[in-house]
């Protein structure tokens, strides 16, 4: 295996292994702020309990968060390095901000949310909550404003310096709101949201089989339930919108996504299937007309196929087809969950039906799964290039980098990864068998 794809699956599993924690963490933060404003305008004190409680594990997925995130900033000067010239003064903008703006403001307030209980007024403890919810939306803000330029370069111009170009900042603004940011942020920031809600679903429901902490489980699901619904109905809207940039300014990641690989009028949308590459067509069932309607609002639209590019700039269609679908089976299952869990919630006694809680209970992996395969589809989607149609990915390597020194540190993450991952487990389990201190008598 090449040095290319060994460095190409070292940040995949780096980079995939952090993102577990990121959306629990702006997800849970939210749902927090909800709780801590009801604790101000009832005065309430389960409220007060059931913060203490969220508090406690967005606290964990904050602290791994930030201990497996570091490790991509070294990667690019290591494995990446002619890609981080190449782009140095657009991500040093970017994450710089991110820096300032958000990780400061959320880790400053972050002691007084865990630690200021009674220290601080509950006014000023809402305040700490909504500065470190903030925080962690400010992060995922320049995050995805530094991935979208790579996705839709704009603000820009390239310099040469001693026969080495490199893409250089002309307008902060453009490369701020470039073509694909704001659709692209408002998709990641739902998925997050939605990673927050399930993992509340999901404690919730397993209280409710343990039948433990039952007026705790009913309150966070009084709340988490319209948050879930609200969100997936609004990203079904977010990705529909995601989806027509992607067909404006980059057709052949389209192209992969859907399956398309003969440039044609009315062409169809696949619910599923397998791509053949060799054969270049889809085996699955399809929609005729859907894609070019969904595309251009427009069933005769023509709609661009991977032969209107050259062979070299296809991306794996195989697997951007896979991980694209994926995502949107794990969205119809976050949907089935959410307004079964509803129905029962509104029409049925919920502890009723142990199927139902036991699909809720598990059901914390399905926006975990969906927001993992969507930065696959992305990303994947965007190769060869790692600037789109700028700097090809096999360029932005370093060329001192030999393939076994990416393999050895391969192992070494993957040790270190299984053992912070178990230890989360173990803490995550730790909490939610201890409970919330919570006064167990007072029903809802």
């Amino acid at each position: 295996m090449n040095v290319e794809i060994l460095a190409r699956i070292q940040f995949a599993l780096t980079v995939g292994f952090h993102y577990i924690y990121p959306p629990l963490s702006i997800g849970l933060g939210l749902f927090i702020l909800f709780i801590e404003g009801a604790w101000i305008k009832t005065k309430d004190p389960k409220y007060k309990e059931m913060s203490k409680y969220w508090v406690k594990i967005f606290g964990l997925t904050f602290a791994i968060g930030v201990a497996s995130g570091i490790v991509q900033v070294f990667e690019f000067g290591t494995n990446w390095a002619s890609y981080s010239r190449y782009v140095g003064d657009v991500f040093g903008s970017a994450l710089g901000a991110e820096g300032i703006f958000a990780f400061f403001v959320e880790s400053g307030f972050l002691a007084i949310l865990l630690f200021g209980w009674d220290r601080v007024s509950p006014a000023m403890h809402f305040f700490s909550a909504l500065m470190v919810a903030l925080g962690a939306h400010f992060s995922a803000v320049w995050i995805v404003v530094a991935n979208s330029w790579m996705q839709t370069p704009a603000g820009y111009h390239i310099v040469t310096q001693n026969g080495v170009p490199r893409a250089e900042i002309t307008n902060f603004w453009e490369m701020v709101f470039n073509p694909s940011s704001v659709d692209r942020l408002i998709h990641v920031l739902i998925g997050c949201w939605l990673a927050g809600a399930f993992l509340v679903i999901s404690i919730s429901a397993y209280y409710l089989l343990k039948k433990r902490h039952i007026p705790f489980a009913q309150m966070s699901l009084k709340i988490s339930l319209p948050i879930a619904l609200v969100f997936l109905v609004a990203q079904a809207f977010s990705g529909d919108s995601s989806a027509r940039v992607v067909v404006e300014h980059q057709p052949a990641k389209l192209a992969a996504m859907e399956g398309v690989f003969r440039t044609q009028s009315y062409a169809p949308l696949y619910l599923g299937g397998v791509v053949d590459r060799e054969e270049q067509k889809v085996k699955g069932i399809a929609i005729p007309g859907l894609l070019s309607l969904l595309s251009y609002r427009d069933a005769s639209a023509e709609v661009k196929g991977l032969d209107a590019f050259p062979k070299d700039e296809w991306p794996n269609s195989a697997v951007v087809f896979q991980t694209y679908h994926l995502m949107i089976m794990m969205w119809s299952a976050m949907l089935v969950t959410a307004v079964l869990a509803w129905i029962f919630w509104k029409k049925i006694k919920l502890g009723r039906c142990r199927p139902l809680l036991w699909l809720m209970a598990f059901s914390v992996a399905f926006p975990q799964i969906a927001n993992q395969a969507g930065w696959f589809t992305a990303e994947m989607g965007r190769q060869p290039w790692i600037v789109y149609n700028l700097l090809r990915t096999s360029e932005g390597l370093s060329k001192v980098v030999s393939a076994n020194m990416v393999l050895g540190s391969i192992i070494m993450f993957l040790v270190i990864y299984m053992a912070l991952f178990s230890l989360f487990i173990y803490l995550l389990d730790k909490k939610i068998r201890q409970g919330p201190e919570f006064h167990e008598e007072v029903g809802v």
